[in-house]
């Protein structure tokens, strides 16, 4: 295989505009953003390079350093989705060392590939998608045709719309088709049996999701397996442009492709790494969930090669991005390899009032445009006052501060009970007009604040 390798459009954003991206969606953290943006534009980088010298241009790991609910995964899943890279989360506590019943750490390999393969053929489907919605059309308008020759009456469950003489049959149907007339009528379609259920068995590894699809597709009597559906034609047309653009694109290349940005453009993002860090003294007995896997994960952050259904899989310009709040640990209790090999470290701050006004309004999925969306397809204009969404955000940050600092994630918790009442009530309301004013928000909450008890379990 080539060297080379061409990026996607999001990888050859300068480090200014993917920041100016990510400023969409999560407010506040720009060392955070400055240095995955860095990492970002280094992959570009690395294919200008000459050739001899890129193999040995290995990717600088992140590691974030921050309470929950600050943007950690946030930043990393944008940055995945707006490079075109495939992204996988995984939580280290989910791992045990080798040898003891658990997931083997492989599986974030093997699951990464599995994305890079979903991600690359979804892409290829878009390009056939125009010759599959033709050849899907034609398939349809046979199956009617027949119905129409088969039911030749005029109290016909498929009698054509229209009936213009000089038109054949056919052409009769395909206009029927297209202008939308047949979308509510029933036909019967042969269909791919993909009823295969997911189990998790016990391997040399440890427990792993095996898909039996997987197991049996190669068995005579299994491969193939058809079952019959009645659907509407409109549900129809869109399942047979699906087979058709299956039909339509190789799966070997795509499988070569979604290998390629496996390894050079996966995202692997391991949330909760201080859970794998240190130990309390005076422990004995084997540690299976933080030493342990820190060693197992080494090879993968080092770079190794890992056997995949797809085949072999090198993880060595794969960019690993660790996070953790580290409470009761720092960064230093990693294995020293493992510390290594995370050269860029940032620390994501505590969020503030101010940082809690501008999440609820200025990101593009800010929470309160969700809500006012939400409320808008009951016929309910819900209307936020300024003095309201400072209010939100001041219990917020003093919530925060007396209980568990989880972040952003408080606001959800405050503004779901705050609308409590109007979204049950709302679907009697609609055509109301309801202002959210600041002396609102403290009525509804003033019994959850004034009681520190309540709070507990309800904010």
């Amino acid at each position: 295989m080539s060297n080379t390798y061409e990026l996607p459009v999001g990888t050859t954003f300068t480090p200014r505009e993917t920041v100016s991206e990510l400023d969409r969606y999560i407010i506040g953290q720009n060392s955070a953003k400055r240095a995955v943006a860095i990492a970002l534009r280094n992959r570009w980088r690395r294919q200008q390079v000459p050739s001899d010298l890129r193999e040995e241009i290995a990717p600088k790991n992140i590691i974030m350093i921050g309470p929950t609910g600050v943007g950690k995964t946030e930043i990393a899943r944008r940055l995945a989705k707006l490079a075109q890279a495939p992204f996988v989360k995984v939580e280290a506590s989910k791992f045990t060392e080798v040898g003891y019943v658990g997931r083997d750490v492989d599986s974030i390999i093997r699951d990464l590939m599995e994305t890079s393969i979903a991600l690359v053929r979804r892409e290829e489907e878009e390009k056939v998608q125009a010759k599959a919605k033709v050849l899907a059309e034609e398939r349809l308008v046979k199956i009617l045709v027949k119905y129409e020759s088969d039911t030749a009456s005029a109290s016909a469950p498929y009698e054509l719309p229209d009936n213009t003489p000089e038109l054949d049959i056919e052409e009769r149907v395909r206009n029927g088709l297209r202008k939308g007339e047949f979308d509510d009528r029933y036909v019967e379609l042969e269909v791919a049996d993909t009823s295969f259920p997911m189990v998790e068995v016990f391997t040399a590894a440890g427990m792993e999701d095996i898909n039996l699809k997987d197991m049996f597709q190669n068995i005579p009597g299994f491969k193939g397996r058809k079952k019959k559906r009645k659907v509407k034609v409109k549900e129809a047309f869109d399942i047979y442009t699906a087979t058709e653009a299956e039909k339509l694109i190789d799966m070997d290349a795509v499988q070569q492709q979604g290998r390629v940005r496996a390894e050079q453009m996966g995202i692997v993002f391991i949330d909760e790494i201080d859970k794998i860090v240190g130990r309390a003294r005076g422990d004995h007995g084997p540690d299976v969930s933080r030493e342990g896997v820190q060693r197992d994960l080494l090879p993968l952050v080092e770079g190794t090669t890992v056997n995949t259904k797809y085949g072999p899989v090198k993880t060595d310009h794969v960019l690993f991005v660790a996070a953790g709040a580290f409470h009761m640990s720092k960064p230093t209790d990693m294995v020293p390899e493992l510390q290594g090999r995370f050269p860029i470290r940032v620390e994501l701050e505590s969020l503030s009032t101010e940082d809690f006004i501008k999440i609820l309004t200025e990101p593009k999925n800010a929470l309160i445009k969700q809500y006012v969306a939400l409320m808008k397809t009951e016929g309910i204009d819900l209307i936020f006052k300024d003095d309201s969404i400072r209010a939100i955000a001041e219990i917020a940050a003093d919530v925060n501060r007396s209980m568990d600092n989880i972040g952003a994630r408080r606001l959800y918790t405050i503004v779901e009970r705050l609308l409590e009442e109007i979204s049950y009530s709302a679907p009697e309301r609609s055509g109301e007009k309801i202002d959210i004013d600041a002396a609102y928000v403290k009525n509804i909450l003033k019994q959850v604040l004034d009681d520190q008890d309540l709070s507990k379990f309800i904010l």
